[in-house]
């Protein structure tokens, strides 16, 4: 298994801890949750189920039906004997699960998985109430239970499990958010599985599929990334064709508005305010929107940040995939050799460089620790000044304000070769080295740095970056 050493420690340590154990496993579809659990535990369960998806939703009855039935035919393939009825309520259902596992417990730990754990809460079921009853009354009086839940509707386990002000309020006892590959991890993972990839196509394909190993898994050891985005995200035969819909359809009761939402998002560079999302859909500023907010903020589909000078908060997309797929595959599906057709066209070669700030900004872990600040407190993001009669507009790729008063100004420059600063080049970084210090008041020291692929070519004006960063320092 590529990575995850943290996630690791923390089920080992909760595997070894005389007491029940509730531990919350969650994160993005398809980043990898269930084959962690899985393969950790060497799929040796007392219990396991994986809870139906919602994607055919149906009525609610129907619904809460499917959902008891497979619970059922799972206790059943663990040994429940005792009756031969589907139960009819969740409250019903988990009694039935305590009856087997008090009848198999030896003494040993009882690890109990469940699969999805959201899916299982349909409309009007009462599971909620069943399953907090399950784990305060039954799970907790048991030492050697270690309940293991997991689930792709992150906001579903913020909201019910970890952020809960009901039932199971303070009953969790370890949380693990499963992250996306960092770059480093992607490149091992293509290694493992026998591609002989450099990093510069490592970085193409993370600016379309992000960190997702089940993504990645698909990709053609015989054909090249530009080929494999073809095949995979392009071609409508693919089995990602539909996976933008089947990442909404799949964590959000309201699948269809929380897409226009991302997709308004997604038309603007820099992002939109709550305002301008606003004004865009169409729509009303209430509690409804705010909740729909927060689901893909807890989702990280998006995130919130406040742009230098500005008061207000912006909206912007911080999912690989999502991004790509809205900038060229939505209006493109079906024509399966697009990417390979206007790779290197002069607009493809713009988005390759927004999609490596993107990327860079995703990996502010390895930056800072390039730069030797890994320990010192800081903000980061872009920044961006209108012109005026006496001063022309400018764009910053990223501002890093440190708490220890100085700001590095850094320009991410996506290329194939060495970087080469030109005459004017130099003039322009000059300019807004002088205008950032002036934003500061002159009360911060300014040290400007290139992000880069594989370095900077040597020349009279190379000297107007103090630092370079390279690949190799994204790949740490």
């Amino acid at each position: 298994m590529v990575g995850r050493e943290s996630e690791k420690q923390k089920l080992q340590r909760a595997l070894e801890r005389n007491k029940a154990q509730i531990v919350v496993v969650y994160g993005r579809r398809r980043v990898g949750k269930t084959f962690l659990i899985n393969e950790f535990f060497n799929n040796s369960f007392a219990f396991k189920h994986t809870a139906v998806s919602p994607i055919d939703k149906g009525s609610a009855k129907g619904q809460l039906q499917n959902q008891l039935a497979e619970f059922f035919y799972s206790m059943k393939s663990y040994g429940l004997s005792s009756v031969e009825t589907c139960p009819k309520t969740w409250i019903e259902a988990f009694h039935l699960l305590q009856e087997l596992m008090d009848h198999k417990a030896d003494g040993n730990n009882q690890v109990i998985f469940f699969d999805e754990l959201p899916w299982m809460d349909t409309p009007r079921s009462g599971f909620v109430s069943a399953f907090e009853h399950f784990c305060n009354d039954w799970c907790s009086a048991r030492n050697h239970v270690k309940l293991i839940v997991c689930g792709s509707a992150t906001s579903w386990i913020c909201d019910e499990m970890l952020d809960s002000k009901g039932g199971l309020y303070d009953r969790v006892t370890t949380s693990i958010y499963v992250r996306p590959f960092t770059l480093r991890e992607c490149g091992a993972f293509f290694k493992e599985e026998g591609f002989h990839l450099d990093k510069y196509d490592v970085v193409q394909a993370y600016m379309a599929f992000g960190g997702i190993p089940y993504y990645l898994s698909q990709f053609q050891e015989d054909l090249s990334v530009v080929q494999n985005i073809d095949t995979l995200l392009f071609d409508k035969d693919s089995i990602l064709y539909d996976e933008f819909d089947k990442l909404f359809s799949s964590q959000f009761a309201n699948p269809e508005t929380l897409k226009s939402i991302v997709t308004a998002i997604g038309k603007k560079r820099c992002g939109l305010t709550r305002d301008e999302l606003v004004e865009e859909l169409k729509t009303t500023s209430g509690g409804t929107f705010s909740r729909s907010l927060a689901a893909l903020e807890k989702s990280r589909l998006i995130i919130s940040y406040i742009p230098y000078s500005e008061k207000k908060p912006k909206f912007r997309i911080s999912d690989s995939f999502c991004s790509f797929y809205l900038h060229y595959v939505k209006n493109n599906k079906g024509q399966k050799y697009f990417w390979q057709t206007h790779y290197n066209s002069p607009s493809m070669n713009s988005w390759l460089g927004y999609a490596f700030e993107e990327v860079v900004f995703y990996h502010i872990d390895q930056i800072k620790q390039a730069l030797g600040i890994s320990g010192v407190l800081s903000t980061e993001s872009a920044w961006y000044a209108g012109g005026t009669e006496t001063k022309e507009g400018m764009q910053i790729d990223m501002l890093i304000d440190r708490a220890d008063r100085v700001v590095n100004v850094c320009e991410i420059k996506f290329c194939n070769d060495e970087y080469c600063v030109t005459s004017e080049y130099a003039r322009k970084i000059s300019n807004r080295i002088d205008r950032i210090s002036e934003m500061f008041n002159h009360k911060r020291s300014i040290a400007s740095v290139l992000i880069t692929t594989y370095g900077l070519k040597k020349n009279e004006y190379s000297s107007r970056f103090q630092k370079v960063l390279t690949l190799e320092d994204l790949f740490r």
